[in-house]
């Protein structure tokens, strides 16, 4: 500490060497030499003191420095808030540090660091101030271009599409990109805790993976991993998540950073991939009924006509007909001729499957959702996702099914058995029926409105009866089909076996007929295809559950049977007790024609 005598001594008050000490020389002499400023002032913050070096650097005179005219070599930026830190230290008198640019003699302002100490008398009070300047402009401008630098990395880093965290040795989060926090909708403060993971990172994800997480960070090595991430709008997205370590000159580990990449395209991609390989191999394992459409009447043409004219579309298709008729054919008919041909064909019977598995079946189900599911299982419409399913013996659905099918086709959106997360499916709907869906309405086994959201483009199928001049084709196409398997060579068909299938009136349709030729082609010894009347059933057939019980009556009765069903009903028309019911039509189709045969149903209406 510098003698408070010596240290006042200034060269205004200095009146020659001759009156001074050479004790006192000697320490004027080292103070003017120091290249810091070095100084004392009073509590108020005025100047006792300033040595040579001070002076010299601001080209003030002594008299100019005096007092508080050191204050004009202070940038006018600094100089309030350098007034107010002056304050608090006088109030604290605790020895303190202040930061500040003094203007040089040719006008330049470089930065210096104050140090001051408090010299106090016996009772405590402050008696003055004890101060030095250092220059320390390299190194605020060092300081500068570090934070210049470190402002350009961070935009670098938030510029870059992958989110990135930087970890302390532990996990812990110190800092996230732009990318994560635009991701997630977190604030920086949000990332910055001891629960960031929980707030954004699936839950299973994180029971998953954190023993083997913590393994990997007690370790110190680089590792991966997959985890569903949460964004701001609540849906999860795939993410493969880099850890590298960074070390310091000792091998000491100081920081983990974690850059996450989106995969949420590729794996759904993959899901689907193995969802159309499963597809695939039920497909391989279930044998099809034909590998095309075989025929040319004109009834067989008319539904390939419509074929073409809606699978382009996205339209749901209701394809209706008798048992055996091929409505699966034309379905991947409609499929293969749309614009998801390279994606996935799901078929579903739903009538094979129990009541109490058709929904687990139909949309998936989380684990320990009922007894037995282990683990989460994905549905057929998540498997068809981009694709097309195809719900085979529709009517047959249990009521509670149908209420969650109508929400997929308005909606396409479900929810998982056991599960609250909205699934979300791009799926086209191709149904198909041998039920009479009106007449269950009718009754209320079948919901109206999920009616009218699967009939939006019907296709009637043909039994194989209306369609006699396609058997010599099928029997042909399957009696090759067969003998190949077989190993055997069928050259000719015996003409009164061939009558006898164009007389028979096939109630198994198409099925029954492909089941005969195969006995047949068995049975066959010598080079001529021949079967027995005894193979066939002779049972009447059923009308087509959608083909109209009227064709018969229409040719000269029409009206008389209108007429009748209309005063059995008493003039009702639909509903249980109405006359389309009893007739096994449709009430628009009714409706239709009684305005064209000018029949007025209110006549038979009873009073």
């Amino acid at each position: 500490m510098i003698d408070s005598t010596q240290a006042t001594v200034s060269h205004e008050q200095s009146d020659g060497p001759e009156k001074r000490s050479p004790e006192a020389i000697r320490l004027q002499t080292i103070i003017d030499t120091v290249p810091s400023f070095l100084w004392t002032s009073l509590p108020d913050g005025s100047k006792e003191y300033l040595n040579k070096r001070w002076y010299e650097y601001t080209g003030l005179t002594l008299e100019q420095g005096k007092g508080l005219g050191w204050t004009v070599v202070v940038h006018p930026d600094d100089l309030d808030r350098l007034q107010r830190e002056w304050v608090v230290l006088v109030e604290a008198c605790q020895p303190g540090e202040l930061e500040t640019r003094i203007r040089k003699y040719d006008g330049e302002y470089r930065w210096f660091l104050i140090r001051l100490v408090p010299e106090l008398d016996l009772e405590g009070k402050l008696v003055r101030w004890f101060g030095s300047n250092t220059d320390i402009e390299d190194r605020k401008r060092a300081e500068k271009k570090l934070l210049e630098d470190e402002r350009e990395l961070r935009r670098i880093i938030d510029a870059i599409p992958q989110t990135i965290v930087v970890m302390d040795p532990s996990g812990y989060p110190l800092y996230a990109n732009q990318a994560l926090l635009d991701y997630t909708g977190l604030t920086m403060q949000d990332v910055v805790t001891s629960d960031f993971r929980a707030k954004i990172f699936h839950r299973e994800d994180l029971e998953r993976l954190v023993e083997g997480r913590n393994v990997a960070l007690a370790l110190g090595l680089p590792f991966q991993i997959e985890q569903r991430a949460r964004r701001k709008d609540g849906q999860y997205r795939w993410f493969l998540n880099h850890f590298n370590p960074f070390c310091n000159e000792g091998g000491h580990l100081v920081r983990w950073y974690a850059t996450g990449t989106d995969i949420d395209d590729r794996k759904r991609a993959e899901d689907r991939i193995k969802n159309e390989n499963f597809a695939l191999r039920e497909d391989i394992v279930r044998s099809s009924m034909f590998e095309e459409i075989i025929g040319s009447s004109e009834p067989l043409r008319r539904v390939l006509v419509q074929v073409t004219k809606v699978a382009p579309t996205e339209s749901t298709v209701l394809v209706l007909g008798e048992t055996g008729t091929g409505k699966e054919l034309i379905a991947r008919a409609i499929h293969n001729r749309s614009k998801r041909s390279d994606r996935a064909f799901i078929r579903v019977n739903c009538a094979a499957i129990p009541p109490a598995l058709i929904a687990s079946e139909l949309f998936g189900h989380e684990k320990g959702s009922f007894t037995g599911a282990t683990q989460r299982r994905l549905g057929r419409f998540e498997m068809a996702d981009s694709g097309s399913i195809f719900l085979d013996e529709v009517g047959d659905l249990p009521p509670e099914t149908q209420v969650a099918l109508l929400r997929v086709l308005q909606e396409r959106e479900f929810e998982r058995v056991g599960g609250s997360q909205t699934v979300s499916v791009d799926v086209r709907v191709i149904a198909a029926t041998n039920r009479d869906l009106t007449s269950a309405v009718a009754e209320g086994t079948f919901r109206q409105d999920l009616f009218y959201r699967l009939n939006v483009f019907p296709i009637r199928l043909p039994a194989l009866r209306e369609r006699i001049g396609d058997i010599s084709l099928l029997v042909g196409y399957l009696i090759d089909r067969y003998a190949q398997k077989t190993g055997k060579k069928i050259r000719r068909i015996d003409k009164k076996t061939m009558e006898l299938f164009l007389a028979y009136d096939w109630p198994g349709n198409i099925r029954e007929l492909q089941n005969v030729v195969e006995r047949a082609v068995i049975l066959s010894e010598g080079e001529t295809f021949f079967a027995e009347e005894a193979w066939l059933t002779r049972v009447t057939p059923k009308p087509s559950a959608m083909s109209v019980p009227l064709v018969a009556d229409l040719a000269g009765h029409e009206r008389e049977v209108l007429e009748a069903a209309l005063r059995k009903s008493g003039g009702v028309i639909g509903g249980p007790t109405g006359a389309a019911l009893t007739l096994g039509i449709p009430r628009q189709t009714l409706e239709s024609k009684l305005r064209k045969l000018g029949i007025n149903r209110y006549q038979f209406k009873s009073f």
